[in-house]
């Protein structure tokens, strides 16, 4: 597998759709040991489940392409602030992870080989083919460990101070019989450094989208949630124009 903290898939194309997915792998490269169960790599602490499927299956369509993440947010989150102590978390969601108490040498070590890299080619791929709207792809867990709240929504649409895409897809959702948060199950003007940095900072329009593990757990949730995605972002796209 490559060493690379990102993967393109499909073609980039000037006024297209890409997907960004910033929690898509729960790789975790040989030579770092983070002090935790194998079993906990295949939870939302270290993947955002499903969505490195969605977003596969829509770089699969004309105009559409995929930019995701190929480390563990665990290894490096890279949709955090880089000097923000979750950027390489010491625990999530009530699990520790021993691994990441290093010092200020090793966490600049870690920015360098993982978080700088995958924001520079998004930089680089947003410059060279700008695209009509980014589509910022998640996934949130029914319930948190670390919280007795269930989270009710389907689907979360989330942004900053740019709303413009998400008040033209809300309504959408919400006419297929969905149950859609605005601003849940977190707000987009808490947790949004990527869109931040890449979108909101040059004016380019975006759509955070939040899915709900158990809608796209599986290969038949995951194809109908491509083929959803596909239909409203380029519906967006159209009206942003």
């Amino acid at each position: 597998m490559s060493e690379l903290p990102f993967r393109i898939l499909g073609t980039s194309r000037f006024g297209g759709i890409l997907v960004v997915s910033d929690h898509a792998s729960n790789r975790v490269p040989a030579d770092i040991d983070l002090g935790i169960h194998p079993e906990l790599l295949t939870q939302h602490v270290a993947v955002d489940i499903g969505v490195a499927e969605v977003g596969a299956l829509m770089a699969q369509r004309p105009g559409i392409a995929a930019f995701q993440a190929e480390v563990s947010r665990l290894v490096c989150d890279v949709n955090r602030e880089p000097h923000a102590p979750a950027v390489i978390p010491i625990a999530s969601d009530g699990h520790a992870v021993p691994g990441n108490m290093i010092d200020h040498a090793g966490h600049l070590a870690r920015l360098e080989r993982f978080f700088h890299p995958y924001h520079a080619a998004l930089a680089e791929l947003l410059d060279v083919a700008p695209p009509a709207l980014i589509l910022s792809l998640h996934s949130f867990t029914p319930q948190l460990a670390s919280s007795d709240e269930p989270r009710p929504w389907q689907v979360g649409v989330l942004y900053n101070q740019d709303d413009r895409a998400a008040r033209i897809a809300i309504p959408m959702l919400e006419a297929e019989g969905l149950v859609v948060g605005d601003q849940q199950p977190y707000s987009g003007q808490l947790l949004n450094y990527t869109m931040n940095r890449h979108a909101e900072a040059d004016g380019r329009p975006y759509l955070g989208i939040e899915l709900r593990q158990d809608q796209i757990g599986d290969p038949a949730g995951q194809a109908l949630w491509a083929e959803r995605l596909v239909g409203i972002a380029n519906e967006v796209a159209l009206r942003l124009e």
